[in-house]
């Protein structure tokens, strides 16, 4: 008798090199996805570390660093004394950035810098010889500062007046140049013609040390915007997350910095605001009133919140138009990072105290209590 041939072997061998195909094509795919995955995640690290090494070492010091160039220093030898003294992030970074630049004929001597400075400042130095040591001015702006404030601040210790810094951050020509120059904070949203001032609110309160004789006004706005970029840039995706854009997030911070002078009081005044525009509430702040008067008063007065304007608070049920003056780092925080809270009212005595209340019952037994 003759054994039947088993049929179907051609067949499964070719089912199996189909899926040995298959799972060839998975695992190439795979591999292919995780190189680029690891091409991307590799780029996005390298651009951030790049670009914070580009940053200053430490913006808010002012501690003088004298360092020594010797005679025929290379650019390397001057990148890791620069490092090695704490005046830039990565001695690498430096030698690429200056590469790239193209910039050299670096001078020998004792130079002061300090870990504020920016690279192009030290660049800047170090090709003129230039030993940084004191500044000629120090000016320092305070938090909650309008920029009619600020402007007069300058008058009284630079060779400017305060109306050439008026007419200067209300040129509409320069503020189109300063919103090429700062896409990141500065857009058209600042051209509203509603908004009194355009830079309102968005040169920052810090300590600025300028080292010219005669500093123009434009150096001036742009070292204050400069800041604010640093400040702002690391709230950038928090201020997406919230739908917010950059001028609406610098006007909410601008409230809360008017409305408080601790860190806890910032967070619960910025619940306070979240929860009033929640429930369609007007915020009811009374900064706002005394922006849109166009001046200073002890006591907001009834007849005072009557005013038709953008900026009152009183009468429109959203965030102001614009900024009501500059911010403290940490109200921009507060203003994105609120409490937790029920509350809808707030009231001050006087004194410094806050005392938040989650009904208008309550707001008014406060009110009794400690205004009345």
């Amino acid at each position: 008798m003759f054994k039947k041939k088993k049929s179907g072997g051609y067949k499964d061998n070719l089912i199996k090199r189909n899926d040995d195909a298959r799972t060839v094509r998975k695992i190439v795919a795979i591999i292919i996805i995780s190189l680029i995955l690891i091409l991307v995640v590799g780029g996005i690290s390298g651009y951030t570390y790049i670009k914070s090494a580009l940053q200053p070492v430490n913006p808010d010091s002012e501690k003088e660093v004298k360092v020594e160039i010797p005679m025929g220093s290379s650019t390397s030898s001057i990148a890791n004394v620069l490092e090695e003294n704490g005046i830039i992030k990565d001695s690498r970074v430096f030698r690429f950035y200056i590469k790239f630049k193209n910039e050299s004929n670096f001078q020998a001597g004792e130079y002061t810098f300090t870990p504020s400075m920016k690279i192009d400042e030290i660049i800047t130095a170090l090709k003129n010889g230039r030993v940084l040591e004191e500044p000629v001015y120090t000016i320092t702006i305070p938090e909650g500062k309008t920029i009619d404030e600020i402007a007069g601040i300058y008058a009284g210790k630079l060779p400017f007046s305060k109306d050439d810094f008026l007419d200067a951050v209300n040129d509409p020509e320069y503020i189109e140049i300063l919103i090429n120059t700062y896409p990141d904070i500065l857009t058209n949203n600042i051209l509203n013609p509603d908004i009194r001032t355009p830079l309102e609110g968005y040169l920052f309160a810090a300590t600025y040390n300028f080292y010219e004789e005669e500093p123009s006004v434009q150096f001036v706005v742009e070292q204050m915007l400069d800041k604010t970029v640093e400040v702002v840039t690391p709230y950038l995706d928090e201020i997406s997350a919230r739908d917010f854009t950059v001028h609406e997030a610098l006007t909410m911070a601008s409230l809360v910095e008017k409305e408080s002078s601790s860190e806890d009081q910032r967070d619960n005044i910025a619940s306070v605001f979240y929860n009033r525009l929640d429930e369609g509430m007007a915020l009811q702040t009374d900064p706002t009133v005394l922006y849109a008067l166009g001046k200073h008063k002890e006591k907001v007065l009834s007849k005072d919140l009557e005013i038709q304007s953008p900026y009152n608070t009183y009468q429109v049920k959203s965030l102001p138009v614009g900024p009501i003056s500059n911010f403290a780092k940490n109200s921009l925080h507060a203003a994105l990072n609120p409490a937790e809270s029920e509350y809808k009212y707030f009231l001050h005595d006087g004194e410094g105290n806050v005392y938040f209340s989650e009904t208008h019952d309550q707001h008014l037994e406060y009110k009794a209590q400690y205004i009345d």
